[in-house]
């Protein structure tokens, strides 16, 4: 496996390839990004991987200061999982002067939800990625780009980019990853204290509890307001701070309609603050 710091390397590596598979990260890497190591492997001629902590996509109060830096086990990692070459740029690399040009996606699919909750978030994201497939992509005929489906609002506002600007590149979702007990896997779950750890899982317990209430509803536009706040609810009482639990459409992320409650059609989503940690997750339906 190699390490590269620059562009300028990066693209060095990539000129006896044809088709990357990209998995972009933000490093402290868990068993989720190792799976879509491992997934992308038979999807190109190449893996790759980054790792970046990218500062456009945190909010002043945010945790960009004390976001876990792990990059020599990240590499181990990586390595074990068979990744071939790591992208590793720092900040001045990325960024050589202010970044006045960036990618503001479309409100209806990027102000709401995390949107909502993180405002600027989706625009730091878009244009970190759209960066990052320049550099990765950017002197091949394309590529696949891997991300996971627990940031499933971000997998969506990544697919909607890449189709408006026509890039090369095609989109893979990979799994959400879970601990047995059913947590989604996450890097921030390590800010989690031993009690909070072993309540996390009622996120996704909310999460399955709604999916059964969905299935059963017989007019679900109408019922889907009172179930949310159910679910927000059964939380709240157990010292969570939800932001949102919801049931939306997997195809835009707005509220379902009667003629969406079939299967394939829906997505559950949950965002809620545990202590000072702030998870999310997801459930299709």
């Amino acid at each position: 496996m190699h390490v590269v710091h620059t562009i300028a390397e990066l693209r060095q590596h990539l000129q006896a390839f044809r088709k990357p598979a990209f998995v972009p990260s933000m490093g402290n890497l868990h068993d989720g990004h190792l799976a879509l190591v491992r997934q992308a492997q038979p999807l190109g001629d190449v893996t790759v991987a980054s790792i970046f902590v990218n500062r456009l996509q945190f909010a002043p109060h945010e945790d960009f200061d004390t976001y876990p830096r792990t990059f020599e086990a990240d590499c181990a990692k990586l390595a074990e999982a068979g990744c071939n070459l790591v992208f590793a740029p720092n900040e001045k690399e990325m960024y050589p002067e202010p970044q006045g040009y960036k990618v503001h996606p479309p409100a209806e699919l990027a102000d709401l939800l995390e949107g909502h909750f993180r405002p600027g978030f989706f625009i730091g994201v878009s244009t970190v990625v759209m960066k990052l497939f320049s550099c990765v992509f950017g002197a091949t005929p394309g590529g696949v780009a891997l991300f996971g489906k627990k940031d499933y609002q971000q997998l969506m506002v990544i697919r909607h980019m890449v189709r408006q600007f026509v890039l090369p590149i095609e989109i893979v979702g990979g799994e959400t990853q879970r601990a047995d007990d059913g947590l989604a896997l996450s890097s921030r779950n390590g800010y989690l204290s031993a009690a909070e750890r072993a309540e996390a899982v009622q996120l996704s317990l909310a999460l399955k509890a709604m999916a059964a209430e969905v299935e059963a509803a017989t007019d679900l536009p109408a019922a889907r307001e009172s179930l949310e706040a159910r679910a927000m609810h059964t939380l709240a009482r157990r010292g969570w701070r939800p932001d949102y639990l919801t049931v939306r459409r997997r195809s835009d992320l707005q509220p379902p309609e009667a003629a969406d409650a079939q299967p394939g059609k829906l997505v559950l989503l949950g965002a809620a603050k545990l202590g000072g940690t702030r998870l999310i997750d997801n459930l299709e339906i």
